[in-house]
């Protein structure tokens, strides 16, 4: 294999979560043991103006939340490793969604206080779709939570995936002492508002020691023992290879505001997380070890930077070797392209790089090339398969309120909507442009980032849709009448796919049951 070493080094991985269980302050705790940053931003307080390093749009800083996936990339004991931090939010789950399919493995961030929380759940089911590895760390043990054991007992049944505890936790709340490392079998003691570091570790090997006892107390101790022979009967040691094959998620707890518990979990990513892996395309399996480059866009975002308007392609390296300045063919336009200032990122700061390899997550500086799942290869032509588009779940009719900013009202909805953080419909027999989106924050940050952005004011006009179904059929012919007879709910997407607006699911029932011979899809897979 040409670039094995290279490969060998990267770790490729996405956080997620549910709305403030801590994720993007646990990417800040990484980025700070890679030595990528010095200092930590405040996510929450809208007057502090170091805001959390991966939050980069204006919407964000105001909101405290994070509608936009963030790559950040840095070095951590000789490992590249490349940070994808997520929107929590719900109503930016199509944009996780699709980073989930540019990742290797994932970290699943929960809070021990709320549990398992809706949005945790639609993304767990995105990962066991694709059998990604998950590595789970249960957050805020500082605060008062739920029993360690109910937790875990909740986490296996909502989630569905088997748990494998690898450190394990002393009390909670005002009472929470430390973790015990079972891997190690060290003991790390937790000070509140300090943070932990390598050198506090104790080693333990035995936990009969009297060590324990003074370090913990008597009553702590016992509990402990007691705890870690329960938890090493049921579950032994780990089997990475289950890990790997997604079946098996491995546990930390810990505090990640106060950077305790981090590290070792980074030291165990580290060593058993995977490296890149092929992928499958329409024509064949791209293996990780080809001579030839190829990659995929996942995620497209215009305006990176206010002052200069400038749109950026995130891509995937699947395989081969990339280069500055060398033509790929961009399998859709079926054309040769270039690219002289190839970034890799740490969130707002860009560092053109000459090269990159498999694993690794590149920013293309994009005149309009680009929409969310193109691929560039070194003259073959595939696609990368398996990054979906999901039905949305509200819809609204575009209206311009200044027909003398038409231009930049369309240029501005066509940029949004191939970023992917919504869908453009256009109705049949009309040109009534419908927006469809899954949440309704959406809806705002579209309009704040027209008028800011495209100085375009617009407002939205609720429809009364319920799902959005592609259509496909053998039977040309049939899937044409369908159309015409419901012209009124008919629309195509922007790539001209032909769309069915059901006003409730008693009416996609009925169309469903009528038309055995159409089919309606409730995701449309890019490129297929």
């Amino acid at each position: 294999m040409k670039y094995e070493k290279e490969i060998n080094r990267r770790r490729t991985f996405a956080i997620i979560s549910h709305p403030d269980a801590g994720k993007t302050t646990l990417t800040e705790k990484l980025l700070l043991f890679g030595g990528a940053i010095q200092t930590a931003g405040a996510v929450k307080s809208n007057k502090i103006k170091k805001h959390a390093t991966s939050d980069f749009m204006e919407i964000e800083r105001q909101r405290g939340i994070s509608v936009a996936t963030s790559v950040m990339t840095f070095e951590y004991k000789d490992n590249l490793i490349n940070l994808l931090d997520t929107p929590g939010h719900k109503d930016f789950a199509e944009d996780t969604y699709r980073t989930l399919t540019a990742v290797d493995s994932v970290i699943l961030v929960i809070d021990s206080v709320n549990g398992v929380e809706e949005q945790t759940r639609r993304l767990m089911e995105v990962c066991t779709m694709r059998d990604t590895p998950v590595i789970v760390f249960i957050n805020k043990m500082d605060r008062d939570g739920k029993n360690r054991f109910d937790l875990l007992e909740e986490i296996e049944k909502e989630l569905k995936i088997s748990l494998h505890p690898m450190t394990w936790p002393i009390n909670s709340g005002k009472d929470f002492k430390g973790v015990y490392n079972l891997d190690n079998k060290s003991l790390l003691l937790f000070t509140a508002n300090t943070k932990a570091d390598d050198e506090d570790a104790i080693s333990i090997d035995d936990l009969n020691a009297t060590l324990l006892d003074e370090k913990v107390g008597e009553r702590d101790a016992a509990q402990l023992r007691e705890d870690i022979e329960l938890v090493e009967a049921v579950h032994g040691d780990l089997n990475t290879e289950e890990y790997l094959a997604g079946k098996v998620a491995p546990v930390f707890f810990g505090s990640a505001v106060n950077n305790f518990g981090v590290r070792e979990m980074l030291e165990t990513f580290i060593r058993i997380a995977p490296v890149p892996r092929g992928r499958e395309t329409s024509v064949r399996k791209v293996n990780v070890g080809e001579d030839k480059f190829s990659g995929f866009v996942f995620k497209i975002h215009a305006n990176l930077d206010p002052k200069h308007r400038d749109r950026i392609a995130f891509m995937r390296v699947c395989s081969g070797k990339f280069e500055r300045n060398k033509y790929y063919h961009h399998v859709r336009l079926d054309k040769d392209i270039r690219f002289s200032n190839p970034y890799s990122f740490l969130a707002r700061s860009k560092d053109v790089i000459e090269d990159a390899f498999p694993g690794d997550v590149i920013g293309l500086f994009d005149t309009g090339n680009f929409k969310i799942g193109d691929t560039l290869t070194e003259g073959e032509n595939f696609y990368f398969t398996g990054i979906p588009t999901f039905s949305p779940e509200i819809f609204k009719e575009l209206v311009n309120k200044d027909p003398m900013k038409t231009k930049q009202l369309e240029k501005g909805v066509q940029q949004l909507t191939d970023e992917g953080v919504a869908q453009l419909f256009t109705q049949f027999g009309g040109n009534k442009k419908i927006i469809g989106c899954v949440g309704e924050l959406q809806f705002e940050v579209i309009q704040y980032r027209l008028l800011q952005e495209y100085g375009a004011a617009c407002e939205f006009r609720t429809l009364p849709f319920y799902k959005a179904c592609w259509l496909t059929s053998n039977d040309q012919k049939k899937l044409d009448d369908f159309l015409r007879f419901k012209q009124q709910n008919s629309a195509e997407d922007k790539d001209g796919k032909p769309v069915y607006l059901a006003q409730s699911e008693w009416f996609l029932n009925t169309e469903i049951s009528n038309n055995p011979d159409i089919v309606f899809h409730f995701t449309s897979e890019v490129n297929k």
